[in-house]
């Protein structure tokens, strides 16, 4: 999973990208190392950082 790498490409801090997204700061460092979520937080993710869902995952 990318959500890092975009993340930081957005330059977006990690509670930035809760706030944006309604994800706990917790939920998104989880992701960021283990990478797997479910699809519904993947897509709150992916609609904040304004990328594909497809994109995010990869």
């Amino acid at each position: 999973m990318k959500l890092k790498e975009i993340r930081k490409e957005k330059k977006l801090s990690v509670p930035e990208l809760s706030n944006l997204s309604g994800v706990p700061v917790r939920t998104i460092e989880d992701l960021e190392k283990r990478g797997d979520g479910r699809v519904s937080t993947l897509i709150k993710l992916s609609d904040a950082l304004a990328v594909s869902l497809d994109e995010l995952c990869r």
